[in-house]
């Protein structure tokens, strides 16, 4: 078990410590409390958006069950060599107390299909007598087959009959996080701030601490929470800085991409120059279409802030 509760982050130190602390669709708290009961984490595959308590439940399990366990970054370190070193080195050893050990990959479908992926293969059936394997992923699609018959797949979704229930869940958990922590806030303003994020717990929990940072949670944060800086944006298409524009799609896409997409079309006048219009407000009406259907919002919206970069000219 891991004590963060000395971390200055609070994502870190507010991290639940057993899955009854959990904030998850009753559906998948009851999953994760039968796995508990029954003393054995299985392999699995955990898939949803970001921020929606993947990670956190993962670790919940095995804290609960007090097993060894090891957490990788599949994003940053999930190549070939870390599967020879690092998870080897953990797997090929057996804890004190004979239980099994857990193997975490964060973000998973960050891996590579062609050479990491399929290698987890070998290694899942390998140490299957003493190691269990969780992955967790953004996309699902990006999870090879072979793997999809190795884990049990649990997807993230959230019934809308019990939307407004979680939600008011996270509001007294992050009414405490702040209380504890010191920081005024008004109910009502910090309702519109989950209300701005929601599902991204782990995004709301980060913004909230950046808010304290400069004074209280009320009524001006709730104007800073509906006007994304669009500026960031803008200056990143002016200079066609690819990378600071993904970065800021996937800090301010909320799952509805076609809510930045009509900004931009009321501040297109502001934006563009006039030639580019025309052609602006096509790109606006297909990706808009698009975003009724699209499976990844974040990668919509970046197919939209690319070919305006491919294609409209932005006022200096």
């Amino acid at each position: 078990m891991r004590d963060n509760r000395k971390s200055p982050i609070w994502v870190e130190k507010w991290r639940p410590r057993k899955i009854s602390e959990c904030i998850l669709p009753q559906k998948i708290k009851t999953t994760f409390e039968e796995i508990v009961a029954q003393g054995i984490v299985p392999n699995m595959i955990l898939a949803g958006k970001a921020g929606t308590g993947k990670t956190t439940a993962a670790q919940a399990m095995c804290d609960e069950l007090d097993l060894d366990w090891i957490l990788i970054n599949a994003s940053e370190s999930g190549n070939i060599d870390t599967l020879r070193t690092e998870i080897r080195e953990f797997a090929s050893t057996r804890s004190f107390d004979g239980k099994r050990r857990v193997v975490i990959l964060d973000e998973a479908d960050y891996l590579n299909p062609n050479s990491t992926q399929p290698a987890l293969r070998g290694f899942i059936e390998e140490f299957s007598q003493n190691v269990s394997f969780i992955f967790t992923v953004n996309n699902l699609a990006k999870i090879i087959a072979p793997l999809h018959s190795r884990a049990s797949i649990i997807e993230y979704e959230i019934p809308i009959d019990e939307k407004n229930g979680l939600m008011k869940a996270f509001h007294k958990r992050l009414s405490h996080i702040l209380t504890t922590e010191n920081v005024e806030f008004d109910g009502k303003a910090l309702a519109q701030v989950i209300v701005r994020y929601w599902p991204d717990i782990r995004r709301t929990i980060n913004e909230c601490q950046r808010y304290a940072m400069s004074g209280p949670i009320d009524e001006g944060v709730i104007l800073s929470v509906h006007d994304a800086p669009m500026e960031e944006l803008i200056d990143a298409l002016k200079k066609d800085d690819f990378k600071k524009m993904r970065v800021w799609c996937a800090e301010h896409n909320d799952g509805d991409s076609a809510k930045i997409i009509r900004k931009i079309y009321d501040e297109m006048f502001h934006i563009f120059e006039p030639a580019s219009i025309p052609g602006v407000v096509l790109l606006i009406g297909d990706f808009c279409y698009k975003a009724s259907f699209v499976t990844d919002q974040e990668i919509n919206l970046v197919a939209f802030l690319t070919s305006i970069m491919l294609e409209a000219t932005i006022k200096k």
